[in-house]
């Protein structure tokens, strides 16, 4: 079979099928589990990258397959899969849709970079890197829960803070800053406040149909 197959990767694929399952949840109206998608494939990408450096015997080609796959699922995970829900929320304007597309087509020049820059540290170091070079694309899997979570406290201009938050991402993708990688403690508190998140929507979807 083509492709490399060790444990390496299953977060990854984790990540990607629940994306794949969010984007039908939002298709058929179902929000609240889109976004519980989008929060439990960024939980799984938090992750995913400490687990493959845990094998220490991975070859060059096995690495290079890593970095690829990691960024083309992250396409689909952060990139469209977050431009499809904020269309459902409401984003259906004309310049929402170019927002939304700028958002994409950032993520996508974010990932690219990445790659290169990726392929050439690991040339040099096994060693993880300290900083990220812009914003990562996996921050939409934190904001926009939170955001949809938080909602109720503003709900006449949820929609404005939706587009704001979509064109401030998209910019600092492409933004040249370095942005420190958590560390894990740090991790934690992220995933936390991350879990509390989807427990919240959760919740109030339960609530809705009590």
């Amino acid at each position: 079979m083509i492709g490399f197959y060790d444990y390496t990767v299953i977060l990854t694929y984790i990540s990607f099928a629940s994306s794949i399952s969010g984007v039908f949840c939002a298709a058929s109206g179902h929000i609240h589990w889109a976004i519980f998608c989008l929060a439990f494939s960024g939980l799984c990408d938090m992750f995913d990258g400490k687990i493959a450096r845990t094998k220490k015997n991975r070859t060059e080609d096995e690495k290079r397959f890593g970095i690829q796959i990691d960024s083309l699922c992250d396409v689909v995970c952060f990139g469209a899969f977050p431009i499809i829900i904020c269309y459902y929320l409401g984003m259906r304007q004309i310049y929402s849709i170019a927002i939304l597309i700028f958002y994409g087509l950032a993520g996508i020049i974010r990932l690219g970079f990445f790659n290169v820059m990726e392929e050439k540290r690991q040339d040099e170091t096994d060693e993880a890197g300290k900083y990220y070079r812009g914003l990562p694309i996996t921050s939409m899997s934190v904001a926009l829960p939170l955001l949809y979570v938080c909602s109720p406290l503003f709900s006449a201009y949820f929609i404005v803070v939706l587009h704001i938050l979509v064109l401030g991402i998209g910019l600092l993708f492409i933004t040249d800053f370095k942005f420190r990688k958590p560390t894990n403690k740090e991790l934690i508190c992220l995933v936390g406040i991350v879990a509390l998140a989807v427990l919240q929507i959760i919740f109030r979807k339960v609530r809705m149909h009590a």
